[in-house]
């Protein structure tokens, strides 16, 4: 049985150093629900509009996904790939209508996750592990569709980052700004992963173009460790999954928590990779 540990404040900011690198207790998210949803789009009619519109295109993807996977039918993949396809026609719209609404970008982003995979940026698209929509998309499709993923993905983070760490943010603002954090991370992640294997093919106008797998995974965890400080708790773990020092770090520190508290403490553990 399990021995019971109290831990200071002290304790509990060292357990967070664990798991994100970055972590700083004077930088914690401060959520205000009174602040405007997106702080980009402050009249809440107009909010409401434009949310309402981003709901219905989601929705109809959700719809179709959950028909199809029930079905049978041979065409489903074309289905699916048609549906993808009008819904990115519809949020290219309300992108275009509202430039600095950054949901829809991150979801524009994510319709492109789908259709061409987290490996988009390098010469094989498909895995074993993951098949996307259009496993094998000309050159300049993928290109082009990876181009605009990542730079749908960096405009929703530069809208939605607060000026200071330690601003408070409205939660739906939060949220979005951690899956445009997470998603790109997702993306570099497993580019890092499969570089060794693949080659990179896409657009050299674009900063990654000349990354190493290296860099790539260090990008996966900075980016993650963000996504989880604005509330996705998965990427925060996965963060230290990628990043070697914090992982040693995590370990060194356990072991001290360990023999100060005995074998009753365990801690919180990172993931594996």
């Amino acid at each position: 049985m399990a021995a019971h540990v109290d831990l200071t404040q002290r304790d509990i900011n060292v357990l967070e150093k664990m798991r994100d690198p970055d972590y700083n207790p004077a930088t914690n998210l401060v959520l205000d629900e009174r602040l405007p949803r997106d702080p980009q789009i402050t009249d809440p009619d107009v909010y409401d509009q434009v949310s309402s519109r981003e709901r219905a295109i989601i929705q109809s993807i959700q719809t179709l996904e959950a028909e199809l996977a029930q079905s049978q039918s041979e065409d489903a993949d074309e289905r699916a790939v048609a549906a993808y396809k009008a819904a990115v026609a519809q949020l290219d719209a309300l992108v275009e209508e509202h430039p600095r609404y950054a949901s829809a970008r991150n979801n524009r982003a994510q319709v492109m996750r789908r259709l061409y995979g987290d490996l988009m940026l390098l010469s094989v698209t498909a895995s074993a592990a993951a098949m996307p929509l259009v496993p094998n998309p000309t050159r300049e499709e993928k290109w082009r569709a990876s181009r605009r993923a990542l730079e749908d993905l960096e405009t929703s983070i530069r809208l939605l980052t607060p000026e200071a760490l330690s601003s408070p943010m409205a939660p739906t603002a939060a949220r979005t700004l951690s899956s445009a954090l997470t998603q790109r991370g997702a993306i570099y992640l497993q580019t890092g992963k499969m570089l060794g294997d693949r080659t990179l093919d896409m657009d050299e106008s674009r900063r990654e173009s000349t990354w190493s797998a290296h860099r790539f995974q260090e990008a996966a965890s900075h980016d993650l460790a963000l996504g989880g400080r604005y509330g996705n708790e998965i990427a925060k773990n996965l963060a230290v999954s990628v990043n070697p020092t914090a992982k040693l770090c995590g370990q060194i520190v356990r072991e001290a928590m360990r023999k100060e508290y005995g074998p009753g403490f365990m801690g919180p553990e990172p993931e594996e990779e």
